[in-house]
């Protein structure tokens, strides 16, 4: 358990922006909005790994599927956008803008410019956001929730099929954005 949370404070300290202005002294302050501005800090760093991953991969492997029974990469993409679309709808109270991204988009550049516009369209919904806004319950299937516990749970969703994507781009041969620049691996023991 303690291993887990180090490596979670770990992710959100290695998080460029997270959401903590510096005052003059130095010291870190809190924000007015702290939980939204953490979570929308979150969302940047997963969304734009997806985004990264997106760009990544060439044109002719977006129809690879590593077995039959899984969505192919640009499905990935595909899906990635209409969850985002949809998840953040939902927090925002707005009605869902795009649907049917994985199901109608086929090429690259028509998936990139899709899951692009869809963290556009959650970043829009993160600046309106307030940690009081936040609070508000909203329906999500069968359950009460917080509008931002469903940007957590979209972060949480982005972030899972960023995971499925690695294993596409590594199966064929290319690193993943946020495996770059990361030097050669250390043998165990050494600093």
């Amino acid at each position: 358990m303690k291993k887990k949370f180090g490596f979670a404070v770990a992710v959100l300290m290695a998080i460029p922006g997270a959401g903590f202005a510096q005052d003059k002294a130095g010291a870190q302050a809190a924000p007015g909005n702290p939980i939204t501005v953490s979570e929308k800090g979150l969302y940047s760093f997963v969304s734009g790994a997806v985004v990264g991953a997106a760009q990544k991969m060439p044109e002719e492997n977006y129809s690879f599927k590593p077995t039959p029974d899984v969505r192919s990469f640009g499905q990935l993409v595909g899906h990635a956008a209409d969850a985002n679309y949809m998840f953040c709808s939902l927090a925002s109270g707005e009605p869902n803008p795009t649907t049917g991204i994985e199901k109608s988009k086929t090429t690259k550049a028509d998936l990139v410019a899709a899951v692009k516009d869809a963290v556009a369209y959650c970043n829009k919904v993160f600046d309106g956001m307030t940690d009081t806004k936040g609070s508000e319950m909203t329906k999500f299937r069968n359950f009460n929730m917080a509008r931002l516990t469903i940007l957590s749970l979209n972060s949480a969703h982005t972030d899972e099929h960023y995971g499925n994507m690695v294993t596409y781009l590594r199966l064929k041969g290319i690193v993943p954005p946020t495996s770059e620049n990361q030097g050669p691996p250390r043998a165990q023991g050494t600093k």
